[in-house]
């Protein structure tokens, strides 16, 4: 079974750095046969200098007119040759990457099981008790809405065999927000996708930080709702926060 980790970036200089060091690591690529690929959206940083000992394959997209997070990722899929896809955001850590990717290996023993889910929290050294609050509240509505049958997983990190993939046809790339959930909802018409509570990643607060718990979450309930309703997202951009 080969991993692709498909990361989609945009001046991501000062945190990619620390994923990188996880996924590159001698002993991990050892044990697991990985591919690092970085979909840029067109960083006017350093963010592909600081990628390239750590990345077996680097795409740009210098037209930032063009790109959306749904784009990058269907671009690094399109240079990805592993079996399973782990799409991963660059302000994302992995507690301990050889349990995870081994939890991964057991799950994908079912065929029938087109995606799975992580578990989200906040970097421990960050976290306070706002953040604790609505990771359990979420991380657990997202649970039961999977068992209930309908697919959905935060864009985090999502973990998606690859023929599902391509059936589902990727991401839809005229969505600026919700593709996340987008994705998960059609893959379940082919297979089962999952929430694990097992599989746990830590992301940046940074979006919380500046915008607020509130302001988050109604974001992404009216573009869930005109998902839904309309087919499309209200945001038509997604403000860069570093």
């Amino acid at each position: 079974m080969k991993f692709s980790f498909i990361i989609p970036t945009l001046n991501e200089e000062k945190l990619l750095p620390s994923l990188l060091n996880q996924l590159n690591d001698a002993a991990l690529r050892s044990r697991y046969n990985i591919e690092i690929i970085i979909s840029d959206g067109g960083s006017t940083d350093n963010t592909i200098a600081c990628s390239c000992d750590a990345a077996d394959y680097i795409t740009v997209n210098h037209d930032r007119s063009t790109e959306n997070i749904a784009s990058g990722r269907n671009r690094g899929a399109v240079s990805a040759t592993g079996d399973i896809l782990i799409f991963i955001n660059a302000d994302v850590l992995i507690p301990d990457p050889s349990v995870f990717l081994e939890k991964i290996c057991s799950r994908f023993e079912d065929e029938s099981l087109a995606a799975l889910g992580c578990f989200v929290e906040t970097f421990p050294e960050e976290t306070i008790w706002k953040d604790r609050i609505f990771h359990f509240w979420n991380n657990h509505y997202f649970y039961f809405v999977n068992k209930l049958g309908v697919g959905m997983s935060r864009g985090e990190c999502q973990i998606v065999r690859r023929d599902y993939f391509d059936k589902a046809g990727g991401y839809r790339e005229h969505l600026y927000a919700g593709e996340d959930f987008d994705l998960y909802k059609r893959l379940n018409k082919y297979g089962k996708t999952t929430l694990c509570r097992d599989l746990i990643v830590y992301e940046s607060p940074r979006r919380f930080r500046k915008f607020g718990y509130l302001n988050v979450v109604a974001s992404w309930t009216k573009n869930g709702l005109y998902l839904i309703f309309k087919d499309r997202s209200l945001s038509k951009s997604w403000e860069e926060v570093r």
